[in-house]
């Protein structure tokens, strides 16, 4: 099973990219580019994307 371990840190990297980006914090084009591949192939890093951006916008709305 090391592909699915490594599947799995893979995707702990590129959560921890998802959330700097979402925190706006500027991301190397390497890592631009590694996330933009990873989520075209990772259904559960799109979602958990997905995930975060429903929370800050409903953060966001709630205080306007």
């Amino acid at each position: 099973m090391p592909d699915r371990k490594n599947a799995m840190k893979k995707c702990r990297k590129m959560t921890d990219l998802i959330s700097k980006q979402q925190d706006q914090v500027h991301l190397s084009l390497f890592n631009r580019i590694a996330l933009a591949v990873h989520l075209s192939l990772c259904p559960h890093c799109r979602e958990y994307k997905k995930q975060l951006e429903l929370i800050s916008n409903a953060m966001h709305k709630m205080f306007r």
